[in-house]
Order: C-alpha cells, then structure tokens, then sequence
C-alpha cells in the first residue's frame, strides 16, 4: 500500500500527517505531543478528531508541522489528522463535519496599510 500523507493548514502553518494503526502515539516533528504542545487547550484540539471519532488509541499519527506559531501548528495538524480519517474511513466524514473538523478555517492576519500604525489602529490625531 502507497504512503498517504494529509496535508491541513491555518493561518501560516502547514501540517503533513501520516497515519496508521498502532496504540496511540503522535509525533510531531519527532517529538511526542507532551513535549511539542505545552498547554493542554493545543493537544485536546490536535487529538479531537480522535475522539469525535472514537479512535483515540487506535492510530499512531507522525506529522511534520512548519511555520506559523503553536496555536496555527495544531489547528493544521487537527485538519491533517481528520482528513486522513476521511481517507481511511468514508463513514466518518458525517461525524468529522458535523463537528466543524474538515473546514478550513480561512481566517488570515490582516496586513499592516501605510500612513497607520498597524492594519486597523492609527496613529493618534491632533488637531492643532
């Protein structure tokens, strides 16, 4: 069987995942997710569409996650994962949309515009 790597990305991050059957382990960047994902908030999205599915335990997922910041790594390694799910298993495209976990969330950092002090603030007006 041919290698299927899943791609997901948010904001400037993008997460290539591969995934298969196993005991539950995830690699990210060749380090467990304890160690890559300090705050508890990041690893329950990453691993969310485990448990939608109720497959937690049941796949190991290494990923290569580049650019971007944590919070932009692990909602791209969130999409990754529920792709490949979706790959793996049809029947569980319901559940993954039902849950909001296929969209890609086209949200993006505003750009900075001339003549003010970030994308939308200005800088302080005087009228005399």
């Amino acid at each position: 069987m041919a290698r299927i790597i899943k791609v997901g990305r948010r904001k400037e991050a993008v997460a290539r995942a591969t995934v298969k059957e196993g005991s539950g382990k995830v690699l990210i960047n060749g380090r467990d997710i304890e160690s890559y994902f300090p705050l508890e908030t990041q690893r329950s999205e990453v691993l969310k569409p485990f448990r939608v599915t109720e497959t937690l335990g049941r796949y190991d997922a290494q990923i290569r996650a580049v650019g971007g910041g944590l919070s932009g790594q692990a909602g791209a390694i969130k999409l990754a994962i529920a792709r490949y799910l979706v790959a793996m298993d049809e029947d569980l495209r319901g559940v993954l949309r039902q849950n909001n976990l296929l969209t890609r969330d086209p949200r993006m950092v505003e750009r900075k515009k001339y003549g003010q002090k970030k994308a939308r603030k200005r800088f302080q007006f005087s009228k005399r």
